[in-house]
């Protein structure tokens, strides 16, 4: 498990990089440490988030900060009821100089897309965008047109409006890495944040890497090592949410349905992600203690008995991740 010198260097150079990232959205994003250390370790590992709050605590700001900090493009879609998939993916369009058909692009072609609201788009729309997540190409009258690398969906979604909306299947939830929730601002927090962007000028976040780079960056996060205590320790916990007999009585009488094998994967990632991101080079069983609420919070579901009897899914991984130890 030991990790070869050229491989530590280049690691090493990879955690640089992570640090002045971080640093770098912090001057815009304030109070909110730990939601841009989630956002950076997703995208650090090639993968998709989730990111729910209530309107105004920065989510769409967030993301458009990570894309310049990242050297990426980035492209926003304001999910509505009326959205249709060619809103999305772009439109065949017959050119009568040519004689040919021609796609005209739609913001699905960008490196960061920010999904606003996306559980306000129709079912069909949504399936538009999944194929683009899982398969990083979509499909125009036929034809198959490869979207730009990489490529991150950053989706929001609003937990306090759920008037006119439609909510996520649970196989389009699994292809998010993380589902962060974004909570308010500590006093502290709001305080720096209200004379920092009521001024005549507001502090502006520098572009720490190019695209090239960060592809290079997120292939060398999947060669840290990962120990066999951690790889048992995820395991053993993704198991032990699933209803059946490697489960206790607690989450066979209230879990409705458990995690995914996606779940251990993005634990593994995550894992190696977060471990770089404080400057190691091999993840711990605390990296995967850190995870699991992010992790687990879209993968899993109570019955309506534990829903009742006031159970949550915070609860449920909270008794989950006493097995890590």
């Amino acid at each position: 498990m030991d990790v070869q010198p050229a491989n530590e260097a280049a690691l090493q150079s990879v955690n640089e990089i992570l640090s002045r990232a971080r640093a770098e959205v912090a001057k815009v994003i304030i109070g909110q440490q730990r939601v841009v250390d989630f956002c950076l370790i997703a995208v650090f590992t090639g993968n998709h988030i989730l990111i729910e709050g209530v309107p105004g605590v920065a989510k769409t700001l967030l993301v458009r900060t990570l894309a310049k900090v990242l050297g990426a493009d980035f492209s926003r879609i304001q999910f509505t009821p009326d959205l249709m998939p060619s809103d999305i993916t772009g439109t065949s369009v017959f050119n009568l100089q040519e004689g040919a058909f021609h796609l005209v692009k739609g913001p699905i072609f960008t490196s960061f897309l920010l999904a606003d609201e996306i559980n306000r788009a129709p079912a069909k729309t949504q399936s538009a965008l999944l194929q683009a997540m899982q398969e990083h190409h979509v499909t125009v009258a036929g034809q198959r047109h490869d979207l730009p690398r990489p490529f991150h969906v950053l989706a929001t979604q609003n937990p306090i409006e759920q008037e006119g909306t439609y909510p996520l299947p649970e196989a389009q939830l699994d292809r998010f890495l993380l589902q962060i929730d974004v909570p308010y601002p500590s006093l502290d927090a709001e305080r720096r944040m209200l004379f920092a962007t009521t001024g005549a000028a507001e502090e502006q976040a520098e572009k720490v890497l190019s695209t090239t780079e960060l592809l290079n960056a997120q292939r060398l996060t999947r060669l840290i090592p990962v120990g066999e205590q951690v790889a048992d320790a995820i395991l053993r916990v993704v198991r032990a949410a699933r209803p059946g007999p490697e489960a206790d009585d607690f989450v066979n009488r209230n879990v409705a349905w458990g995690p995914s094998p996606r779940a251990s994967q993005a634990l593994m990632l995550g894992a190696r992600a977060r471990a770089m991101l404080q400057g190691r080079l091999s993840p711990s069983l605390e990296d995967v203690a850190a995870l699991m609420g992010p992790v687990f919070r879209h993968r899993m579901a109570l019955n309506f008995t534990a829903r009742a009897d006031g159970h949550t899914i915070d609860g449920a991984i909270e008794r989950l991740s006493k097995l890590i130890a």
